[in-house]
C-alpha cells in the first residue's frame, strides 16, 4: 500500500529505543532447534514474515513450534526426525529459509519441494543447488533453470571440500548444515569471510566445528545438537536505520539497546566512523554466543565521503540502501564498490537505490558493482518505487526526514518482511 511520509526536515531525535531480533539469528535458531534434541527456548525473535515462513516450514515438516509474543518454543525432533512435509514448503520472500534449509532437506530421505514469491523466484539458486548436488542432493528445477520453485531428493551425503566463488553466508550454512548429514567431515572455504552467525550456533547447540581461519571451516557430521536457550540480540540491519537518523538529523542524541555487533555483521559501524560521524559503543558483552552493545548515535555535521570496497562490503550489504542515504548528506565524493550481489538482493538494489536518490534529487551515479554519490546536494520529496523492497522502503523513510517536502513509497507496507513496526519507532523519536 503506498504510503506518504511525513512532510518537513526533522530536528531533534532523541530517545532509547530497541529494534527486532536479529534476522539472521532468528532463522538460524528455528533450524538448528528443529533438529536438535529437546527444547529450545527463543527470546526476542524476529515476528516478521521471513522468519515466520521458516517457521510454517518446520511445522510443515512435523516439529511443533509455540509462538507468544517475540518468544518461541521449538520441541526438537533430533537430526533425523524430521518427516515428509505435508505440502509444498513456501519460503515467502526469504532467501535465507530457501537457501539453509536446502542443507538440511539434502539429508533426508524423502523429497521436498520448495517455493517462494515472485521476487525469490527471481533470485538465483545454482549457488546452493551446485555444491549440495556435488554431496549427492538430487534438484529438479521445475522450470529446469536454477530458480525455485524447485525439488529436493535427499540420501546419502559425502563430505566434501567446496571452495565458494562468492564470500556468502548462505551458501556456506546450506553446505554446512548439509554437512551434519555427511559421511566425513565438510569443508568450506571462501574467497572472504561472510557473517558466521551459522558457525556460532552451530557451536552453541554442540555441533563439532572448527574455524581453520576467518574463510575456512570444517564441520564433523552426525553430532547429537541439544536444544538451548537462544536470546536473540537486535538486528544491526534494523538499527542501522536509527544510526543514519541520528546523525543527519540537527540536535539528534539516539541510544539503540541491545544490538549485535559480530564482526562479521559490523561493518557499518567501521564506516560511519571513516565517513567522521559520532557513534560509540556501550555495554560490550557476549549473549547467547553472539557479541553484543548498544549503539549511541549524535548529530554529526561534519560527515566526509569515504571508499567502501573489498572485504568490507559483506560485513554491510544489507546496509548498502541506507549506508548510500548517509553518503548524501555526507561532504565529498562516497564510492561503494564489489558490491555486484546488490543485483540479486530482493530486488536489484544498485538500480532501485540509485533510481531513488536521482528522484529526490542526489547526484548519484550507478556502476556494474556499486555507486558514486557526492554529497551536499538538497534532497525534495518524490514518489519512490521500492520494488517491494524492505531495505528500500526503510531507506528512503530515513532519507525524508532530511528532504524538503514528502516522501511518498509505492509500497509501504513492505517493511514487515523484517521491521513490522518500523514507522511506530520512527515516530517515537520524531
Amino acid at each position: 500500500m503506498e504510503k506518504i511520509l511525513k512532510e518537513g526536515i526533522q530536528h531533534n531525535l532523541t530517545g532509547e529505543i530497541t529494534v527486532p531480533g536479529d534476522k539472521s539469528i532468528s532463522h538460524r535458531a528455528i533450524m538448528l532447534g528443529s533438529i536438535a534434541h529437546g527444547i529450545t527456548k527463543i527470546d526476542n525473535f524476529l515476528m516478521g514474515e521471513d522468519c515466520l515462513s521458516t517457521i510454517e516450514c518446520f511445522r510443515k515438516m512435523g516439529v511443533e513450534i509455540d509462538v507468544n509474543s517475540d518468544n518461541v518454543i521449538v520441541s526438537g525432533v533430533g537430526l533425523n526426525g524430521l518427516k515428509e512435509p505435508s505440502g509444498i514448503l513456501d519460503a515467502g520472500n526469504s532467501g535465507t529459509t530457501t537457501r539453509l534449509i536446502s542443507g538440511i532437506l539434502a539429508g533426508q530421505r524423502f523429497k521436498s519441494t520448495i517455493t517462494g514469491d515472485d521476487s525469490l523466484k527471481t533470485r538465483p539458486m545454482k549457488r546452493i543447488i551446485e555444491p549440495l548436488s556435488k554431496m549427492g542432493a538430487k534438484f529438479l528445477c521445475i522450470n529446469n533453470d536454477g530458480y525455485l520453485p524447485f525439488t529436493i531428493s535427499g540420501g546419502e551425503i559425502k563430505g566434501i571440500a567446496y571452495e565458494s566463488r562468492v564470500a556468502s553466508a548462505q551458501v556456506k550454512s546450506a553446505c554446512l548444515l548439509a554437512g551434519l548429514y555427511a559421511d566425513c567431515p565438510t569443508t568450506v572455504i571462501e574467497p572472504s569471510q561472510s557473517r558466521n552467525h551459522s558457525e556460532l550456533m552451530l557451536e552453541y547447540f554442540g555441533a563439532d566445528i572448527k574455524c581453520h581461519s576467518k574463510t575456512e571451516v570444517s564441520i564433523k557430521p552426525n553430532p547429537r545438537l541439544m536444544g538451548q536457550h537462544v536470546i536473540v540480540p537486535s538486528d544491526i540491519s534494523s538499527a542501522a536505520y536509527f544510526m543514519v537518523a541520528g546523525l543527519i538529523c540537527e540536535g539528534s542524541d539516539i541510544l539503540i539497546k541491545n544490538v549485535n555487533i559480530n564482526p562479521t555483521r559490523a561493518g557499518i559501524i567501521n564506516v560511519i566512523q571513516d565517513m567522521n560521524g559520532n557513534i560509540s559503543l556501550e555495554n560490550i558483552r557476549k549473549q547467547s554466543n553472539e557479541e553484543v552493545a548498544d549503539i549511541h548515535v549524535t548529530y554529526s555535521p561534519d560527515m566526509r565521503g569515504t571508499t567502501i570496497g573489498g572485504d568490507i562490503i559483506p560485513t554491510l550489504i544489507d546496509e548498502i540502501p541506507v549506508i548510500a542515504v548517509l553518503a548524501t548528506f555526507a561532504q565529498g565524493k562516497t564510492i561503494i564498490k564489489d558490491a555486484a550481489e546488490l543485483k540479486v538482493k530482493e530486488s536489484n538494489r544498485i538500480d532501485t537505490v540509485v533510481n531513488g536518490l536521482e528522484a529526490i534529487g542526489a547526484n548519484v551515479k550507478a556502476c556494474d558493482d556499486g555507486m558514486v554519490i557526492y554529497g551536499g546536494a538538497p534532497l525534495f520529496g518524490a514518489k519512490i518505487e521500492t520494488k517491494k523492497d524492505h531495505r528500500i522502503a526503510m531507506a528512503f523513510a530515513i532519507a525524508n526526514l532530511i528532504c524538503k517536502g514528502s516522501i511518498i513509497l509505492d509500497d509501504g507496507d513492505c517493511v514487515a518482511i523484517s521491521f513490522p513496526d518500523f514507522y511506530d519507532k520512527l515516530d517515537m523519536i520524531s
